[in-house]
């Protein structure tokens, strides 16, 4: 049993913590790319578990939710994207072993569910606060409500766009959303872009109020501002800013040689998945 969950790169959000872990949260506008985590797991004689990249701290977060233990199966994870960068794979990869778990053990749970326990996962491990409900979206996806699954709410936007992204290295998510000062700004900023957003929820605005959240709450980092501003002087990018929380940029497209055509080593081209979860 397979499920792919894609990876959530988000453009700008405000934290909205609650006593209550499933409520814990934020809402903000980001969006899926093709590439995620692909989780698969096969018979065993004993508990295994083979991961691309990084190591074995969400999986056994979630197990541990599952109350699993001494399991005879296989857990294997491809991480296609990069580690702490922005990209939602904690998050993906918490969600994608819950519903694989969920199919694979036939505990005939929901997938909103399976979609708690993974972000319950998240919040016990400091990670992003609104990646696993927006994975559940496709496309351009709005946060109404902060939560898991059956709690916060989405809204989702298609759109035929292609997406570039180049990433620099990592940021520590936990250490942001736990500062007190950083949470106070990019709450009152980000709630000031959502609802501008929520008025009118096009991609032109999703990039350019992703923009002006990188550079009023001061998050985006000197090589991140570099390759904005490059990105931004071109006709053909409908824009660029940076993942929120990640040393990454981001730019959209509405022709996939825009990107093609562009001298910047490690620029990585892909497409706004419209799609989303995915089972094998």
């Amino acid at each position: 049993m397979s499920v792919f969950v894609p990876g959530h790169i988000t453009g700008f959000f405000n934290i909205e913590n609650h006593d209550s872990k499933l409520k814990n949260g934020s809402c903000g506008v980001g969006f899926l790319l093709s590439k995620g985590v692909k989780t698969t797991i096969a018979e065993s004689d004993t508990f295994e578990f083979e991961v691309n990249q990084g190591d074995d701290t969400v999986i056994r977060e979630v197990l541990n939710i599952f109350n699993l233990d001494d399991e005879n199966f296989k857990v294997i994870q491809d991480i296609q994207l990069p580690i702490g960068a922005g990209f939602g794979t904690s998050a993906a990869s918490a969600l994608s072993l819950s519903l694989a778990l969920n199919e694979f053990l036939d505990l005939n749970y929901s997938s909103e569910l399976c979609g708690q326990i993974a972000h319950m996962a998240e919040v016990n491990l400091g990670a992003g606060l609104g990646d696993v409900i927006a994975q559940t979206g496709h496309g351009l996806i709005l946060r109404t409500r902060p939560g898991a699954p059956g709690i916060g709410k989405i809204k989702s936007f298609e759109h035929d766009a292609y997406v570039a992204w180049k990433s620099f290295g990592p940021i520590e998510t936990s250490e942001i959303i736990s500062n007190p000062n950083h949470k106070k700004v990019i709450s009152e900023v980000g709630a000031k872009y959502l609802e501008m957003f929520e008025e009118d929820p096009t991609l032109e605005n999703f990039l350019a109020f992703s923009l002006r959240f990188s550079e009023e709450t001061k998050l985006m980092t000197d090589e991140v501002k570099n390759q904005i501003d490059y990105l931004n002087s071109m006709d053909n990018i409908l824009g660029s800013s940076m993942a929120m929380l990640g040393n990454t940029v981001f730019a959209f497209a509405y022709d996939e040689d825009a990107f093609k055509n562009l001298d910047i080593e490690g620029l990585h081209i892909d497409k706004l998945n419209n799609k989303g979860i995915t089972y094998d």
